[in-house]
């Protein structure tokens, strides 16, 4: 998709403290999702799982676009690539949920964070103002070797189970990308974020209904304390750092925006060591060293 001239938003403004700040907050409470999730497994199936957390998400967007008086439903040109926004992000979490059954939360955040790498090889043909340079690939690269470290590939109890998860939260996180690179080569980028995130939410909640359904899923009891309290956590994530998330999208560059989500495993291994008993290993120290080497390297101006 194209950057039409009058859709075409202004130049990408350098990240500073406050925004750098901003994101990595983000990170933290993203990096607690893989944890969520597992957490509410035993209790609520992951497309219902999902499904309930897009559904309270968006109540509480709507709720905020009705404080802030945002308009959303003028004529701006935004009805198909939002439609096809709202398509993408279904089909993301229609396959990391599920993809999770099969496989760890730590090699889940891994796979689901490679997201920046697909903005930036898409970058190059639909974001043409935003291609990183050789010294900002050499970082993606270092972000990369550092995440791999950090979750200790190769692994000697990954079997062809885990391999197929892995594969469909890698596939979700290229459709991650997608969605990321349609916001900013349409006119997406020229409204709300709050707008932004109904598209995806009022589009994605209606197929994920359907793809429970036909999967069979069921709630045999009611959710008990520990599955409710990371469902009310996964709700307020998607309520109210998303549209934070959509505002730095539109107002930074994508590129190096979505460079700093590679943080979000290395804070999803800390929430993995503090409640989940996993081990604190020398890969994770040598991973904090390489992802801040790499986005050292990403954020240098061309």
């Amino acid at each position: 998709m194209a950057v039409s001239s009058e859709a075409a938003a202004p130049q990408a403004r350098s990240l500073d403290a406050g925004p750098i700040a901003l994101i990595i907050l983000l990170c933290m409470c993203w990096g607690l999702n893989q944890v969520a999730i597992k957490f509410s497994f035993p209790d609520v199936p992951p497309l219902m799982q999902v499904t309930i957390r897009c559904s309270g998400g968006l109540l509480i967007v709507l709720a905020w676009t009705w404080y802030r008086g945002v308009r959303l439903f003028e004529r701006d040109g935004t009805l198909v690539p939002g439609l096809i926004s709202g398509v993408l992000f279904g089909l993301e979490f229609a396959l990391i949920f599920p993809g999770m059954l099969y496989t760890t939360a730590s090699r889940a955040s891994l796979f689901v964070y490679t997201a920046p790498f697909f903005v930036a090889l898409g970058a190059r043909w639909f974001l043409p103002n935003e291609r990183l340079a050789p010294i900002q690939w050499i970082g993606m690269v270092l972000c990369f070797y550092g995440l791999a470290a950090a979750i200790g590939i190769p692994q000697p109890d990954v079997d062809a189970r885990v391999l197929f998860g892995d594969a469909m939260i890698l596939l979700g996180a290229a459709i991650w990308g997608a969605t990321t690179l349609v916001m900013k080569a349409s006119k997406l980028v020229t409204v709300a974020p709050e707008k932004m995130l109904i598209y995806q939410l009022v589009v994605s909640v209606p197929m994920l209904v359907a793809l429970s359904a036909a999967f069979g899923e069921r709630m045999t009891h009611m959710p008990g304390p520990v599955a409710t309290g990371w469902m009310v956590f996964q709700i307020l994530v998607v309520g109210l750092t998303f549209p934070v998330w959509f505002t730095l999208i539109q107002r930074f560059s994508a590129t190096r925006v979505s460079a700093f989500t590679v943080l979000t495993p290395l804070f999803g291994l800390a929430a993995g060591f503090l409640l989940l008993n996993e081990p604190f290993t020398l890969a994770f120290g040598i991973a904090v060293v390489l992802v801040a080497a790499g986005l050292i390297l990403v954020n240098r101006r061309a």
